[in-house]
C-alpha cells in the first residue's frame, strides 16, 4: 500500500512539474524569469502538501508555553528608553502587507486605498505615522509595501503623490502561484496570462510567502546593505500596529549571546477573537497555533478564553539577517494551510498558502510580547469602519488613539447588517458619524439611515423588518433603547 501511495506522489509531482513547464515556456523574458522563481516556491510547498499525512500538530503534546516566552509589555515599557532612539530606527523598516483588496466591503482596487478618516486612506494614515517619526527624530525609516498582482498597479499610481513626503517608499511583490484543480491538483490556467478566464487560475499565497518574495526582490540585501536590521511587519488595514519604540529598543539592545530574531505581539483574547492564532510550546519551541490545524474534536477548546487566553495580532518584528539565513539555508518550514475555493464557472481549485507568524519557530530566542488591545485595530467590516470613524478615536499624525473622555478602555460592540456591508451603503446611510463616546453595544438591521448628529449610548438596537424603513431624526438621542417597526421622517 505504502509503495502503491509513494507512487502516485512522484506521478503527481512529475505531472504538475510537467504543466509548469508548460506554463513558462507560454511566456518570455523577464516575465519567465519572475514565474520561474515563484513557481520554484510553489513546486516545495506542492512537494510538502503531497507528503503530509494528517493534521501538522498532535494535541497530546501542545504545552501553554514558559512564562518568560511570552512578556507583559508593561515590563518591556519599563526598560525606558535610550537617548539615541534615532539609532534604534535608523535600524528599522516598516513593513505593511498589502495584498488584500476592498471587495468584502464592496470597494475595487486596493484595501489600502479606502477612505478611513477625515478623507485619508490606510496608506495616508501610514505615511503620515512613518513621515511624523523621521521628523521628530531626524530618521530615514523606510516604508516597504508587499503588493500582490492583484493591488500592485493601482498602488504604485498612487505613490506618486507621496514624493514631496518625509518617507521613502519601496515595493516588492509577493509570488503568483496557480490554483490547483481539486480532483486532478494540477494547474487550472493555461497560460501565464492575467486576462480573461485565465486569470482566475492564479492567486497570492498568502502573506507567509513574504520572505520568499521579499528575498528575491533584492529590496532585502539593498536595506541589510544600508544598515537595517529588523522589519516591522504587519497588516496594512490595522490601525493600531504603528511603531513602538519601546518595543524596537527590546529588540535592539539585546546581548549578542541571546539576541532575539522574532518577536510576536500578542493581546488578550475576547469571544470576539476565537478564531485568532495563538502561541504555544511544541517541542521545545515557541509556535503558532492556527484554527486550521486543530483537530475538529478539539475546535471548542481551542476557542475557550480560559485556555488559550491570548492571539496573534499579526504585528511582527523580524531580524532581517536572520530572514536572509533561513531563506538561503531553505530552514523555513512554513505550515501548509489548505484553502478551498470555488471559481466563478463553478470548479473546485485548491490553493496552497503560508502565514508569516508561522515562522516563528524557525528563529531564535522568539518572544511573544502580550500588548494593550490599543495596538490591534483591524478594519474587516464597515462595523469596524464606524468605530475608527466615530469619536471614539482621535487622530494625531496618522495614528489613532482611543479618546480620552471615554471612560472605559474597551471598544463598543457593533454589529451593522447586511443593508451596510458596502461602503458606498454604508456612507449613504450616515449623514454623520454618531456620538459614540458611551456607547456599549450597537446592532442595526435593515433599511435604516441616521440623521446628523444622533448620539447613542448604552445598549442600542435598531431593526426595520422586511419591507419596513427607520430613519433616526436628527439629533436623536438614544440610551438603552430598542427601535423597531416603521418610523419615517417626512420632509415639509
Amino acid at each position: 500500500m505504502a509503495q502503491f501511495q509513494e507512487m502516485m506522489r512522484q506521478q503527481l509531482e512529475s505531472s504538475m512539474n510537467a504543466e509548469l513547464e508548460k506554463l513558462l515556456d507560454s511566456t518570455k523574458g523577464s516575465d519567465r524569469e519572475v514565474s520561474r522563481k515563484d513557481f520554484e516556491g510553489f513546486r516545495n510547498l506542492f512537494q510538502r502538501f503531497l507528503q503530509v499525512k494528517g493534521p501538522s500538530i498532535e494535541w497530546i503534546k501542545i504545552q501553554r508555553p514558559p512564562e518568560e516566552s511570552i512578556q507583559p509589555y508593561e515590563r518591556i515599557l519599563g526598560r525606558g528608553l535610550p537617548d539615541s532612539v534615532a539609532d534604534c530606527l535608523n535600524k528599522l523598516v516598516v513593513v505593511k502587507l498589502n495584498g488584500g483588496l476592498g471587495t468584502s466591503m464592496g470597494c475595487k482596487g486596493p484595501k489600502s486605498l479606502i477612505s478611513v478618516r477625515n478623507e485619508n486612506t490606510f496608506l495616508d494614515l501610514t505615511v503620515q505615522q512613518i513621515e511624523h517619526l523621521n521628523k521628530t527624530y531626524n530618521t530615514n525609516v523606510p516604508l516597504v509595501l508587499m503588493n500582490s498582482f492583484n493591488t500592485d498597479e493601482d498602488t504604485k499610481k498612487i505613490l506618486q503623490k507621496y514624493t514631496h513626503h518625509r518617507v521613502k517608499i519601496h515595493t516588492f511583490n509577493q509570488s503568483r502561484y496557480p490554483r490547483i484543480n481539486k480532483e486532478s491538483l494540477l494547474p487550472v490556467s493555461t497560460s501565464l496570462s492575467m486576462t480573461g478566464q485565465s486569470a482566475e487560475g492564479w492567486y497570492p499565497p498568502g502573506h507567509g510567502d513574504i520572505y520568499a518574495s521579499f528575498y528575491n526582490s533584492g529590496l532585502m540585501d539593498q536595506l541589510i546593505a544600508q544598515g537595517k536590521e529588523y522589519i516591522f511587519v504587519s497588516n496594512i488595514d490595522n490601525l493600531g500596529a504603528t511603531v513602538d519604540l519601546h518595543i524596537l529598543h527590546h529588540l535592539v539592545s539585546q546581548p549578542n549571546g541571546k539576541r532575539c530574531e522574532f518577536i510576536m505581539e500578542v493581546t488578550d483574547k475576547t469571544r470576539a477573537d476565537v478564531k485568532g492564532g495563538t502561541l504555544i510550546q511544541y517541542e521545545g519551541k515557541l509556535r503558532l497555533l492556527e484554527i486550521a490545524q486543530v483537530p475538529k474534536a478539539h475546535v471548542d477548546e481551542f476557542k475557550s478564553v480560559s485556555k488559550f487566553k491570548i492571539f496573534n495580532t499579526n504585528n511582527l518584528w523580524i531580524s532581517l539577517p536572520a530572514i536572509k539565513r533561513l531563506q538561503e539555508q531553505k530552514a523555513m518550514d512554513l505550515e501548509i494551510i489548505v484553502n478551498p475555493k470555488t471559481l466563478d464557472g463553478g470548479q473546485n481549485v485548491v490553493q496552497l498558502e503560508t502565514a508569516v507568524g508561522a515562522a516563528i519557530k524557525c528563529f531564535d530566542n522568539a518572544l511573544g510580547i502580550n500588548v494593550p488591545r490599543s495596538r490591534f485595530l483591524p478594519v474587516k467590516t464597515t462595523s469596524d469602519l464606524l468605530l475608527v470613524m466615530s469619536n471614539l478615536y482621535s487622530l494625531d499624525a496618522g495614528s489613532l488613539t482611543m479618546s480620552p473622555r471615554r471612560e472605559f478602555p474597551t471598544t463598543p460592540h457593533v454589529k451593522l447588517g447586511s443593508s451596510f456591508t458596502k461602503v458606498q451603503e454604508y456612507v449613504s446611510r450616515f449623514e454623520s458619524i454618531p456620538d459614540m463616546l458611551e456607547l456599549d453595544h450597537l446592532t442595526v438591521s435593515g433599511d435604516v439611515t441616521l440623521g446628523k448628529n444622533v448620539s447613542l449610548k448604552g445598549t442600542v438596537i435598531i431593526i426595520a423588518n422586511h419591507g419596513d424603513r427607520i430613519d433616526i431624526p436628527a439629533g436623536s438621542m438614544l440610551e438603552n433603547k430598542i427601535v423597531s417597526g416603521n418610523l419615517r421622517i417626512m420632509d415639509h
